[in-house]
C-alpha cells in the first residue's frame, strides 16, 4: 500500500507536505506511509480515496482500477437525496432502493420494464 499512496501523490504532482495539507495530516504522515514504517488508518484511507477519487479497493490491495469512475450527474443527485433526509420522499426512496436490492433479477427486469413503460408514457 505504501507504494501505492506514493504513486496517487506522484500522478497529482504533489509534495509530501501539498499531499498532507490536502487531506489535512502531518507531513511526516505520508513519509511514514510512503516508506511503510506506518499504516494509514482507515479514515485515512478514507479520506485519500475522497480527496483523489481512488478505488479504495485498488489502494488496499491493487487490484482493479487505481481510480474510481466518475458518477454522472444522475447518480449524483440520487445520492445526494440518500445523504440528506430532509428531501421529501427520503424513507421511500430508501425503502424502494432496499426492497429492489433484495429482488431476484427476474422480479428486477420485470420492476425496469413497468419504470421504462411508464418514463414512455409519460413524455406522451
Amino acid at each position: 500500500m505504501n507504494v501505492r499512496i506514493k504513486e496517487i501523490r506522484k500522478k497529482e504532482n504533489l509534495s509530501q507536505q501539498k499531499f498532507a495539507d490536502r487531506l489535512g495530516i502531518a507531513r511526516g504522515n505520508i513519509a511514514a506511509y510512503e516508506v511503510g514504517k506506518n499504516a494509514p488508518s482507515d479514515a485515512v484511507l478514507s479520506l485519500i480515496c475522497r480527496e483523489f477519487n481512488i478505488n479504495e479497493e485498488w489502494l488496499r490491495t491493487g487490484q482493479g482500477d487505481m481510480y474510481d469512475i466518475p458518477l454522472d450527474d444522475t447518480a449524483i443527485a440520487a445520492s445526494n437525496i440518500l445523504e440528506n433526509e430532509n428531501v421529501p420522499f427520503y424513507d421511500s426512496i430508501k425503502r424502494i432502493i432496499q426492497i429492489y436490492e433484495k429482488l431476484d433479477p427476474d422480479a428486477q427486469d420485470i420492476i425496469n420494464k413497468e419504470i421504462e413503460d411508464f418514463l414512455e408514457n409519460a413524455k406522451k
